[in-house]
């Protein structure tokens, strides 16, 4: 039997009290999902770098990890918003999810043959975990009026902290577990992605009903039957320059904070930090990601966009100072600048979002923000990649000029929408 019959979708069309109802429980279920999710997305980055360090030998490629299952994220992230937007959330977040849990366990057999085709393989599909992560976040605003989009998106993401700060601190514990069972220790935290990323996606697959966007499709159709609006070529303008001004955040966020964090580890380890040490930056890092984020939210609301993005250029800017600066064997340093780099990533992904949501309508939007995060994740795929080159053949320091070079961009980026509004 269908759950997202036509019948079932009528009964929240016309009722604007069965509408919140949904969409507060739709909220609940991608909560629930964005715990397992985060667990599964910051155990594979804790030691992904560590991994492809110790299979290839040399910590030059060790950005590929990263930049492999960041392309993979934007394959994903493209297939899962056309997916979702053809079929809806459930249909299209559930797959990614589930792919990137089928992605872990490759790199886990992987490991243990020592086959270095099969990881990078695995690794890019393992990436689907990453893209579906993001874009669940999109999953509770379908519902949201103009003043809940921000707060909808930051609820979500609040979510995934749990999980996310789980991830990186079960590295040992889940090294353990790999060496009790005649497996590499850094193969652990893949054992945990995998199932993380299963149950998240099983969770949507179950329990997302009937589906928000489809829900939401329906009462756009509704309201279109009764006033029939012609979105003026100034209107036109408007979306699409906030679609870009939307996207160049998000994609500046992302580059800063992926290159960064993703040599943070092998940084710490060439200055003797132990796994534990590793695994506890990381963790604060990514809390800092997403446990800001109902603040965020009410701020991007209630204050505005465009001062969270000029906010979130300044931090990241610092975090790339303080990166550039810090001791690599000082602990509250690296903390610091981490979790600058979280908050800073935090805050550009919010005003981002809110800015691409604002800028599209209900029959492009799902579509739209796939096509955004497929460019997200390429940029942070390139920033991968080149920040393991820029370490091997420069430093850590330089590494985090060049963050905070591109965070002050961000600034401009913004100010020059802003001159462009009042064109």
């Amino acid at each position: 039997m269908k759950i997202n019959n036509t019948a079932t979708i009528e009964r929240y069309v016309h009722s604007k009290d069965e509408q919140q109802k949904l969409y507060k429980r739709s909220l609940l279920i991608v909560m629930l999902s964005q715990v397992f999710g985060g667990a599964g997305l910051a155990a594979g980055i804790t030691v992904g770098a560590l991994l492809a360090k110790e299979m290839l030998g040399t910590e030059s490629f060790a950005g590929l990890p990263a930049a492999l299952f960041t392309l993979g994220s934007a394959l994903a992230a493209f297939v899962v918003g056309q997916l979702s937007q053809r079929f809806g959330r459930r249909n299209g977040l559930s797959f990614g999810f589930i792919a990137g849990g089928i992605g872990a366990i490759g790199v886990i057999i992987a490991a243990n043959i020592n086959s270095l085709a099969l990881l990078f393989l695995s690794l890019f599909v393992y990436g689907a975990g990453t893209a579906t992560n993001l874009q669940a976040r999109y999953a509770g605003t379908d519902l949201a009026n103009d003043k809940q989009r921000a707060t909808a998106t930051s609820i979500a993401m609040v979510a995934t902290t749990f999980g996310a700060v789980a991830g990186p601190n079960l590295v040992t514990p889940m090294g353990k577990v790999a060496t009790a069972m005649n497996m590499p220790a850094l193969s652990g935290p893949f054992i945990l992605a995998a199932v993380a990323y299963i149950l998240a996606g099983l969770t949507l697959f179950m329990f997302l009903r009937p589906d928000p966007l489809l829900v939401a499709k329906a009462i756009a159709a509704e309201q279109q039957h009764k006033v029939t609006e012609k979105m003026s070529v100034l209107q036109n303008k408007a979306n699409r320059i906030g679609i870009l001004v939307g996207a160049l955040v998000l994609i500046l966020s992302h580059v800063i904070m992926v290159s960064i964090m993703t040599m943070t580890p092998v940084h710490m380890q060439g200055h003797g930090s132990n796994l534990s040490a590793i695994g506890m930056v990381i963790g604060l890092h990514v809390a800092s990601m997403y446990l800001p984020s109902l603040g965020t939210g009410i701020l991007v609301d209630k204050i505005g966009r465009t001062f969270v993005v000029i906010a979130s250029g300044m931090i990241s800017a610092t975090a790339g100072l303080v990166a550039a600066f810090a001791p690599g064997d000082s602990m509250i340093w690296m903390i610091v600048g981490l979790m600058l780099l979280g908050l800073g990533w935090n805050f550009g992904l919010i005003s981002g979002t809110a800015i691409i949501i604002d800028s599209t309508t209900i029959q492009n939007r799902a579509k739209t923000q796939g096509s955004v995060d497929v460019w997200v994740a390429l940029a942070g795929s390139a920033g991968s990649i080149l920040s393991g080159v820029v370490v091997a053949y420069s430093s850590y320091a330089i590494l985090g000029y060049i963050g905070t070079c591109l965070a002050l961009l961000i600034v401009s980026v913004v100010t020059w929408s802003r001159l462009k509004a009042k064109e």
